[in-house]
């Protein structure tokens, strides 16, 4: 017989979404208890961290909402309900400033998780929250409690109500491992499989251009996958290609893997020189110099974008330097690259898939499972970096946790 527990409300996932739902139903009034599998909270949100905290950002609110495709229906009202200026009152509450960096996107002026996870879990202690750590979720018994395994042995838990924020299935050693659709899919929720998202791609590179450009990043270019374009940067890994500007195509790179077993990058390594200007500097007499000196010097390529270019070139039998200046500009603002495959999900940003949004209803309670609600990256959603995927976290939550309250006082 395990241990018997009781609490009003109870929040399985110790992430953003989790600890804002506690923190809406401990305003509210209700006493809360937050558990994780983890020994430690929010792991997920520190390792984001990392990068600087991208907490959200700062552009108008319908080109914000547009970030998150065929969701956003469905997440608008709760990003209006808890928008970017309430994400950044509510952090500079905790002590913890915000400011709008170059590109818009909002961070803490510590650049740190740390300071801000530590001063919202005292906030939460002194709200009432009860935080029990090491415990992972297992699913309900015959009577509908929650059970948890722990280092002491199986707990049941009576809770007035639930809500999940388990998060997806990227990085799961930091605690976010997708075990929980099974659980769900068992009680007859619909759940979308857990993909990649924000993830790189294998790419199957030679062992010269690999060995020689590992980890090297190609600076200031455009990608394109069909009509969308994205600027910014892309690293070159052992087994493929990563980075901001590969993440933000992402998405459609992936359905095209999914439905044909590859898909094709293009890269533009000069975006910022007209593609005649750049054949006219490709006019310019080679003479005694080396194909890799004088792109180096003509057309302004790096090393890793020449060695990129030798070795597209090098696929189709033909070589750079015996192309004529304009095919030569051509190919430089329009290298393809074929991906094979998608990264393991596991060293993806995000992932996408989840829980089918029609299984919740506008109070992010899942209609097979009455009293029991869902938010954060659980949901089939999903949106670019920048700080949408924070910002989408913090106010599912916070909308699972008013319409829990809501539950309570029904």
């Amino acid at each position: 017989m395990p241990d018997l527990l009781h609490t009003q409300a109870a929040i399985v996932g110790a992430g953003p979404a989790g600890l804002m739902a506690a923190e809406v139903l401990a305003r509210g009034g209700v006493r809360a208890t937050v558990f994780d599998a983890m020994p430690s909270a929010g792991r997920k949100f520190l390792m984001a961290g990392r990068g600087g905290l991208n907490l959200t950002h700062s552009e108008p609110l319908p080109a914000f909402l547009g970030r998150y495709g065929a969701a956003a229906p469905l997440l608008k009202p709760a990003i209006d309900a808890f928008p970017p200026d309430a994400l950044r009152a509510w952090a500079d509450d905790l002590g913890q400033a915000t400011f709008v960096g170059s590109s818009g996107r909002v961070f803490p002026k510590t650049l740190k998780a740390s300071p801000l996870l530590r001063a919202w879990l005292r906030r939460l202690d002194a709200l009432g929250v009860t935080l029990r750590l090491r415990h992972r979720w297992t699913g309900w018994d015959r009577e509908g409690r929650l059970l948890f395994t722990t280092p002491d042995g199986e707990r049941a838990m009576v809770a007035g109500t639930t809500i999940l924020a388990l998060g997806g299935a990227s990085w799961p050693r930091l605690g976010s491992d997708g075990a929980w659709t099974d659980l769900l899919a068992q009680r007859g929720v619909t759940v979308a499989l857990l993909q990649p998202s924000n993830s790189g791609f294998t790419v199957g590179w030679s062992e010269l251009f690999r060995d020689r450009f590992e980890g090297q990043p190609l600076k200031n270019v455009a990608l394109s996958s069909g009509v969308q374009t994205v600027r910014g940067e892309a690293i070159v890994t052992r087994g493929g290609i990563e980075g901001g500007a590969v993440y933000a195509l992402s998405a459609i790179l992936r359905e095209q893997i999914n439905a044909t077993g590859k898909a094709v990058l293009h890269l533009n390594l000069r975006p910022d020189i007209a593609v005649d200007d750049l054949a006219a500097r490709l006019s310019a007499p080679r003479g005694k110099q080396s194909i890799s000196n004088w792109l180096r010097k003509t057309a302004g390529l790096a090393p890793v974008a020449i060695g990129l270019l030798q070795e597209v070139a090098m696929a189709t039998r033909q070589k750079p330097g015996d192309l004529p200046p304009a095919a030569l500009a051509m190919l430089i603002q329009r290298v393809p690259v074929t991906l094979t495959g998608i990264a393991p999900i596991t060293r993806a940003i995000s992932s996408a898939g989840g829980i089918a949004l029609g299984e919740l209803d506008a109070d992010y309670m899942l209609r097979r499972l009455p009293g029991v609600f869902a938010a954060g990256e659980m949901l089939d959603w999903e949106a670019p970096t920048g700080g949408y995927l924070l910002q989408a976290s913090f106010a599912t939550g916070a909308a699972a946790g008013r319409g829990a309250l809501k539950w309570l006082k029904s």
